[in-house]
């Protein structure tokens, strides 16, 4: 047998949304797994280091881990990106198309005709344009509408340091949005997830319709959901009894949080920079049910949907296979050990 490659440091990031590998950092599960091997965990959202930090777009660090929005995700995959799918989480979250009570839009065809805000942000690749886009042409489409039936209009969004550590700069939340709102140089916009959610209510917005309630989960599908955790593709093949085991750990928050419910909302919270009343009005009082891990053939179909939209309107220039991107090992070695364990 071969001397297993040593390793003295793993990294990790996650987005701040609601992740099970966010949870199981919070945890200390996943320090604790690692610390009699001696190998220090490092998290992207602890250092300030720009070259560090864009790892967490384009998955280029050595021996690392990520979850979050898949757009990143998907654009580092096609750009060559060495990783490997290894595990999936969905969270139905607030996906809205707001207008102005005045404006008379109350239903999706009240939009034809219309002009809609589309952010552009400029970062490596714009994970937020490509969810805004979804959310717009998905409500165009329930009302038997394309984009040729509105017009887009393009806004630049403006940033500010951050001190929540997940950038080196931040969105305003949503604030160039509401601002061509009120102004009327649009007449809809989109936000999202928990401060998204807060926003339109506070604005007193219409709500001209929530994406999550599709009943069809690949047209549901956006960068929030599945939430992929991918590994670079270097430390699987070397070590992937370190790939198991940090997966272990992220897949222990399912249990842990199905029955920890309270502390399951109030990280949440944290994590997105709202607050528990927002984030169950966002993802669903059952938020707390939703932090399991798997590789659903539902959600492999869905993701592979989104990666399709994503080249189909530019994101990402060139395509590549979903399927053969996901490395199904790791997580059924986790549910076997699982299985002995409780036989």
């Amino acid at each position: 047998m071969s001397e297993k490659t040593k390793i003295d440091t793993i990294w990790y990031t996650r987005c701040p949304v609601p992740t099970p590998l966010g949870l199981a950092a919070r945890e200390g599960w996943i320090n604790k797994e690692f610390a009699a091997d001696g190998i220090t965990i490092n998290t992207l959202q602890d250092t300030q280091d720009p070259d560090i930090r864009e790892s967490h777009y384009d998955h280029r660090l050595p021996h690392s881990f990520r979850q979050g929005g898949n757009v990143p995700a998907i654009w580092a995959r096609a750009n060559g990106t060495d990783t490997r799918v290894i595990g999936l989480n969905w969270v139905n979250e607030a996906q809205l198309i707001l207008a102005l009570p005045s404006s008379g839009i109350s239903r999706p065809e009240d939009l034809k005709g219309k002009k809609i805000a589309l952010p552009r942000n400029a970062i490596s690749i714009d994970h937020q344009r490509a969810s805004a886009l979804r959310g717009i042409i998905v409500t165009l489409e329930t009302a038997g509408l394309t984009d040729k039936d509105v017009e887009i209009i393009d806004f630049d969004t403006p940033v500010r340091p951050t001190g929540r550590g997940w950038a080196l700069t931040d969105r305003v939340d949503y604030e160039t949005e509401f601002n061509a709102l009120n102004s009327g140089a649009v007449d809809a916009i989109f936000v999202k997830g928990a401060r998204g959610y807060a926003a339109a209510i506070h604005h007193g917005a219409t709500i001209v319709y929530d994406v999550r309630n599709h009943p069809d989960p690949k047209v549901r599908a956006n960068n929030g959901a599945p939430r992929p955790i991918t590994v670079d593709g270097a430390l699987l093949r070397e070590r992937p009894d370190l790939v198991v085991r940090f997966l272990r750990q992220v897949l222990s928050v399912g249990d842990w949080a199905a029955s920890h419910e309270a502390e399951t909302v109030a990280y949440i919270a944290r994590e997105s920079g709202s607050t528990d009343e927002w984030v169950r009005k966002a993802y669903g009082n059952d938020i707390h049910l939703h932090q399991g891990t798997d590789l659903n053939p539902e959600s492999i179909a869905a993701l592979s949907g989104y990666k399709d939209f994503l080249l189909k309107w530019g994101f990402i220039k060139a395509d590549f296979d979903v399927n053969a991107w996901i490395d199904p090992n790791p997580l059924r070695e986790v549910l076997q050990s699982l299985e002995k364990k409780a036989a």
